[in-house]
């Protein structure tokens, strides 16, 4: 974003200088009448029985035995609407106060623009529960997840894919908020998807086969050999190529013989040939046997930046774009922001599959309107 936190000057809060630094839409609304007072308090900010009101009609903070308690998010976005005041202090020194933590400036751009759009917002889960629109906490479930992350941050898919399951698990939708550098929102949905077997054809041994390089040449014609729908692209009218991740999974199938210089190469073997140079090689053959196994017909997808592009049988063109990683792989977030618009240019979903040691989960992302 413009800045992680606000600056601040010789003053202990710095007002002009923090002045000069807000967007624009804050400063707009950061002149408001006085309302119910309230103190700052540990981490948060505290009002006195008064305070239920805000709970009661719009689902502010958490009642407590002495009042309300709000977090820093609430407090400063009821202070921005002029609907609480904490003396001695304007918006502009405790946005201030509060952005001595680098990511407290887009949780509040994000915590502000769902409270504009007519939701009521918590704080939990993954930073956000967002309940649907009329409903306040304590009458009724939450209906979002959401996690705040700016455009500079990396996607750590080990733990989003475990929220995206717990989100799942609790019948919640997982939303990404990502805050760019001009302080613009952008809403993703993230689903784990559980591919369901699709009615392919069934695999179908090749013989013949020829060991060139790291490709292997077949005859064409053979019933499980087409370069549209099964394996391989035409060398020649008689001949066909297959690449590595195609060859890797016939050996898996036991689907297809191989020797070099005179001895058996079996899949081990063949995927040591070709693993320099190919450093993904080993997430990618593991992801193509699985997508085939289900039914599904992967074939290159470097001409949209990614692994696979993917086919169901059901239409002429491919329905999905798959991009192999290890679960362990750390993505910038603009890297998954360029794969979702591509796909959705291109009328695709956009599945990232996360290999780990119990198998492979499929993760969605798409463009969300909240």
């Amino acid at each position: 974003m413009r800045g992680t936190s606000p600056k601040c000057g010789s003053s202990p809060f710095g007002v002009g200088e923090v002045e000069s630094s807000l967007p624009a839409s804050l400063l707009s609304d950061a002149c408001q009448d006085p309302g119910v007072q309230a103190e700052l308090s540990g981490e948060g900010v505290t009002l006195g029985p008064q305070g239920h009101q805000l709970y009661d009609q719009s689902g502010f903070g958490r009642k407590t035995d002495q009042g309300l308690s709000l977090t820093q998010v609430e407090a400063l976005y009821l202070v921005l609407k002029g609907k609480v005041e904490v003396p001695d202090r304007s918006f502009e020194d405790l946005l201030c106060h509060f952005s001595h933590d680098p990511s407290f400036l887009r949780s509040f751009l994000v915590y502000r623009d769902i409270r504009e759009r007519g939701y009521a917002v918590q704080q939990g889960g993954s930073d956000f529960r967002v309940y649907r629109r009329g409903v306040r906490p304590g009458k009724g479930r939450s209906q979002y997840i959401v996690r705040v992350l700016s455009e500079r941050d990396r996607v750590e898919f080990h733990r989003l894919t475990a929220e995206v399951v717990t989100s799942s698990h609790m019948r919640k939708q997982h939303l990404l908020a990502v805050v760019d550098d001009e302080d613009e929102l952008t809403y993703y949905e993230l689903k784990v998807q559980q591919l369901a077997k699709n009615e392919g054809q069934p695999d179908q041994p090749l013989a013949g086969a020829a060991l060139l390089g790291i490709f292997v040449m077949v005859p064409a014609g053979q019933p499980g050999a087409s370069s549209c729908e099964q394996f391989g692209s035409h060398l020649d009218p008689v001949r066909l190529l297959l690449p590595p991740v195609e060859v890797l999974h016939l050996l898996k199938s036991d689907q297809l013989k191989l020797a070099l210089q005179g001895e058996p190469l079996d899949y081990d073997r063949y995927l040591a040939l070709v693993a320099p140079d190919d450093r993904e090689i080993p997430e990618k053959a593991l992801v193509y046997h699985d997508l085939r196994s289900l039914g599904y017909v992967p074939r290159t997808g470097y001409k949209f930046g990614h692994h696979f592009r993917v086919y169901t049988g059901k239409k002429l063109h491919s329905e999905m774009l798959v991009h192999a990683i290890r679960e362990e792989v750390t993505m910038p977030m603009s890297t998954v922001s360029r794969s979702v618009r591509l796909a959705h240019s291109v009328k695709k979903k956009m599945l990232f599959a996360a290999v780990h040691s119990s198998g492979i989960q499929y993760v969605e992302f798409s463009r969300f309107k909240l």
